[in-house]
């Protein structure tokens, strides 16, 4: 029921619109009621500009639901068996120059996959709700030039002080989109070698073998070398006396490995069969052969040490000698020394020197 009789050039002035047929409902109404103007400006305002405001979030968080649902389907997708059933199926059609010269593991794709979603998740909800803010603040009426000229301005200065920042999350996502390494893997990142920790998008913490936590910027690491991706070999480099039976130590050395490959216990961690590759170098004590085991990732120290205490062991029950380092020393001889032996072998096993000094007595 009205209240007061309004002329429309009355609702045209209180509403602040050309025409009285512009005016809002809202508007309309409450003048018509109390002929208050801020009060019927301010009834307007509070019916259109916040329900409009809710309807812009309420789309936004609809759009971000979406979109979350399809990146995690996508993800989904990437890990289940379907998928990489389809993926390889798929790289058997790839030309062989774009294929990847890595398999990845199943779990370590799992992993990789679910770090990658959840950064897109929080990319896209950053974004759109970014944007649902930025029209918001137009609804309100607060001028958006000035503010996205200022806030381009604080991010050029941001972006200066912070290119480091930036530049381990570029560097960190690119790793994980490569699967350069994952937790558990052991690598060398050249002032650190240790077990992988926790990765992600800013930082890698590896655990070094004496327990030391390193915390490496992701942008700081130039190369990495991962010791435990796929699979792993020992290389044993087992020295003999030059006066060995080199066939004979080779023998032993191969006999000693594929015992240790046929044990149950060892199976799982050795791969392939071991294999001699023969003699490495030739070094100032002895000569040094080859051995070769392709082992689990991460297994090929464990390996290494089962190995060379049973080649000890074996070497001593056949008479190789594993060589030590050994030296000639010559002794100077003053003249007139009371002692008469221009030279010889000494108590020590070393010879004897003449006259002159660093040099044999004829």
């Amino acid at each position: 029921m009205t209240l007061f009789q309004v002329t429309p050039e009355e609702i045209r002035i209180a509403c602040e619109v050309e025409t009285a047929e512009e005016a809002g409902l809202v508007c309309r109404n409450v003048y018509t009621w109390t002929e208050n103007d801020l009060l019927a400006r301010v009834a307007d305002w509070l019916a259109t500009v916040p329900l409009r405001i809710l309807i812009i979030f309420v789309i936004a968080w609809v759009v971000n639901r979406l979109v979350r649902k399809s990146i995690g389907s996508f993800v989904a997708n990437m890990t289940d068996e379907e998928g990489q059933e389809a993926r390889s199926r798929l790289r058997k059609y790839t030309p062989r120059p774009l294929q990847s010269t890595i398999a990845v593991q199943p779990l370590r794709a799992a992993s990789r996959a679910q770090t990658i979603g959840l950064v897109l998740k929080s990319t896209a909800s950053i974004v759109i709700y970014s944007i649902a803010v930025i029209t918001a603040l137009a609804e309100v009426g607060i001028n958006l030039a000035p503010l996205i000229a200022g806030a381009g301005i604080v991010g050029v200065a941001l972006g200066f002080g912070a290119q480091s920042l930036v530049k381990d999350f570029l560097s960190g996502l690119f790793m994980l989109a490569e699967d350069q390494y994952g937790v558990g893997d052991v690598i060398d990142v050249g002032e650190a070698i240790g077990t992988v920790e926790v990765v992600n998008l800013r930082t890698t913490k590896l655990r070094g073998v004496d327990g030391t936590v390193w915390h490496v910027p992701n942008g700081e690491i130039r190369r990495v070398g991962n010791m435990s991706q796929q699979w792993a070999r020992a290389l044993l480099d087992v020295e003999v006396a030059y006066s060995t039976d080199l066939g004979k130590a080779e023998q032993v050395v191969k006999e000693v490995a594929d015992e240790l490959w046929r044990e149950d216990t060892w199976r799982v961690d050795i791969l392939e069969e071991p294999e001699i590759w023969g003699i490495q170098t030739l070094g100032a004590s002895g000569i040094a052969i080859r051995l070769v085991v392709k082992t689990q990732p991460g297994r090929q120290w464990a390996v290494s040490r089962e190995l060379n205490r049973r080649i000890k062991d074996r070497f001593d029950e056949e008479g190789i000698e594993i060589p030590f380092p050994q030296q000639v020393m010559w002794v100077r001889r003053e003249a007139g020394s009371s002692t008469d032996s221009d030279g010889g072998p000494l108590e020590d096993g070393s010879e004897g020197a003449g006259d002159e000094a660093g040099a044999p007595s004829a």
